[in-house]
């Protein structure tokens, strides 16, 4: 294709069910619209090119020899990208009705638009409440709590998607959920596109922030919904390395935004949070034993804060070896294009 109104981006990790319905969903729900469709696989090799090229072979494909994180694969997508405008998508959504249609009239439409993004939905049609984010603050970190987002739902310190329930028309946010990022390409451009500071989570915040300061809108809709499975790549209950890197992420986030300092003090906010909340789910434990469930909930908390903890601490050392794949090196290397019809 030489030329297209959208370029829709999906960066595929061991997501190829997802995937496979992602695309199905687009297709079906998309029509108004000439579009492109490009599929990233970030080293995975888990069957997406040959499911591509037996189910569609319209998709441009690319391969990745190296999982070089979120950020620089969706950069990758963007490079090959023949659309005026760019969706990034991520493989665990599906379209639902005229989402992408409706997404892209107000990309048009909106007065310095920057980043569109969408109505979330669970995979049991419930509000995905991340769809809508405050860029980070320690205060809005250290509170971030679902029990604090459902007493105070119109608070802008824990602003989410729920203060925009019955929205009729868009309206300006601060940050938007990775999962559906609408954009225009020459913007996307303008701010060099996804920071590869983050090897995963909080690019997304990152990328607000600079179309933000690059003096754009970032809008949310209410009325385009795409149900978002979550966790189709890193699993439901989030791994020890969820539990590290999205701290690390936001810390490296907070370094560029509000400096060194700043940056210091939430990982000694969020190390004293949690000890305060391992103290309390301790005294909860006796509890705990009457249900098994919420046995379960207290040992998966139990464990996040821990890990937590020994980040905060320093412990966790692996982490800093994704610094050098981040700085460049081997993660830079050997990104191979081919379109799943060849």
């Amino acid at each position: 294709m030489t030329s297209a109104d959208l370029s829709i981006i999906i960066v595929n990790w061991n997501s190829v069910d997802y995937l496979r319905n992602c695309i199905a969903s687009i297709l079906a729900n998309t029509h108004n619209i000439k579009y492109e469709i490009i599929v990233v696989d970030s080293a995975s090799y888990d069957g997406c090119r040959d499911m591509l090229k037996n189910l569609y072979p319209q998709v441009h494909f690319i391969q990745s020899e190296y999982n070089v994180g979120f950020a620089r694969a969706n950069n990758i997508g963007a490079g090959y990208a023949c659309g005026t405008s760019v969706l990034l998508l991520n493989p665990d959504t599906e379209v639902r009705s005229h989402a992408i249609e409706r997404l892209y009239s107000c990309l048009q439409t909106l007065p310095h638009a920057g980043i569109i993004g969408c109505r979330l939905l669970n995979s049991d049609g419930s509000l995905q409440t991340s769809g809508v984010q405050p860029l980070p603050t320690i205060a809005n970190q250290i509170l971030d709590a679902e029990i604090l987002q459902r007493w105070f739902p119109k608070s802008s310190l824990l602003m989410s998607a729920r203060k925009f329930e019955g929205a009729t028309s868009p309206v300006p946010v601060e940050a938007i959920s990775g999962a559906c990022m609408m954009i225009q390409r020459e913007v996307f451009d303008q701010v060099r596109g996804f920071s590869t500071d983050y090897f995963m989570y909080a690019e997304d915040l990152d990328l607000c922030y600079k179309i933000c300061m690059a003096g754009y809108t970032n809008y949310y809709v209410a009325d385009a919904e795409i149900m978002h499975h979550g966790g189709g790549s890193t699993q439901h209950r989030r791994s020890r390395f969820s539990e590290v890197m999205i701290p690390e992420s936001t810390s490296r986030l907070l370094r560029k935004t509000h400096g060194h300092s700043y940056s210091t003090g939430y990982r000694i906010a969020l190390s004293v949070a949690a000890v305060f909340r391992l103290i309390l789910l301790s005294l909860c434990f006796p509890a705990t034993l009457i249900k098994l469930l919420a046995y379960e909930w207290w040992r998966g908390a139990i464990d996040k804060w821990f890990v937590i903890l020994r980040w905060g601490l320093g412990l966790e050392k692996w982490v800093h070896e994704y610094d050098a794949g981040l700085s460049g090196g081997k993660l830079n290397e050997s990104e191979k294009s081919e379109k799943t019809d060849e």
